[in-house]
């Protein structure tokens, strides 16, 4: 019995049958959908994929999504399937790569996607988006990595809402988890990364989402980082996703009648 509550692996019997089915919704969703790829930096997996929904775009809301595998697997190529739901509400998908650890540090990390932002807010005009129409959303990894885009201190602003599903808000307890001999996360890493330790824009809306399936650690930290968002100012609902786990979670993204579905197509069409 799987006794380490980060392995989702060991807690997530079709793990691999959920992988194989997100890759190969992925795989058709980039050959039926209009997309673009863009480089955002010159570095390791500093690119991003553009998928524009049906017809003209002009103005038209943006939305960015980051892929979560606890920093270290995965890419935006195996997310494109969420391209479907986005486009599907209007919207200019924004499906995001970044490079992996341990190879690079956390710092690299998030400085990517926090530049990925920025790449948004200076271009995507030119691409029929309106920079003034930003939501976000991120699973698991992904979903921390989204916090750093709204963030008090970035550079880049204007995110008006964030969708963070099955997120990770303190990296503490991941230092004795099985990932202490994969990606070795610092105790620098989590005194300077960790969402719990960090100030957020009081104007974004966030929704914090966790399948009701998941391991106690994802319940305790999601109800933690959302109870501490609102002591900071910021409007925050919650999401018990139920029937849904780690993986079921993320791969409902693309499904319509599924919760994590409606409520990212209900952010993106009701963002002002």
């Amino acid at each position: 019995m799987e006794t380490d509550p980060f392995r989702i692996r060991g807690h997530v019997p079709e793990f691999d049958a959920i992988v194989a089915e997100i890759k190969e919704r992925s795989a058709s969703i980039r050959q039926r959908l209009r997309m673009q790829e863009i480089c955002y930096g010159g570095g390791a997996g500093e690119t991003l994929d553009l998928f524009f929904p049906a017809g003209a775009c002009a103005g038209a809301p943006v939305h960015m999504f980051i892929h979560g595998g606890y920093w270290r697997m995965f890419s935006k190529r195996d997310y494109s399937y969420v391209a479907d739901t986005i486009t599907g509400a209007g919207a200019i998908a924004v499906i995001v790569d970044y490079a992996l650890m341990p190879a690079v540090r956390m710092q690299v990390l998030v400085d990517q996607v926090r530049r990925a932002g920025q790449w948004i807010h200076t271009h995507i005009a030119s691409f029929g988006g309106d920079p003034s129409r930003v939501t976000i959303s991120g699973h698991s990894a992904g979903a921390h990595l989204a916090s750093f885009l709204f963030h008090r201190r970035v550079a880049f602003s204007g995110v008006s809402a964030a969708f963070l599903l099955g997120g990770l808000y303190d990296l503490k307890p991941l230092q004795s988890s099985f990932l202490s001999s994969e990606i070795g996360i610092t105790d620098a890493e989590v005194a300077d990364f960790s969402p719990m330790t960090q100030v957020y824009d009081p104007t974004c809306h966030v929704v914090i989402a966790v399948g009701a399936d998941e391991t106690p650690p994802f319940h305790r930290q999601a109800y933690d980082f959302a109870a501490m968002l609102r002591q900071q100012g910021l409007s925050v609902s919650e999401e018990k996703l139920e029937g849904s786990n780690h993986m079921s979670s993320v791969r409902d993204l693309a499904l319509p009648n599924t919760a994590t579905a409606r409520i990212l197509a209900e952010m993106i069409t009701r963002s002002p």
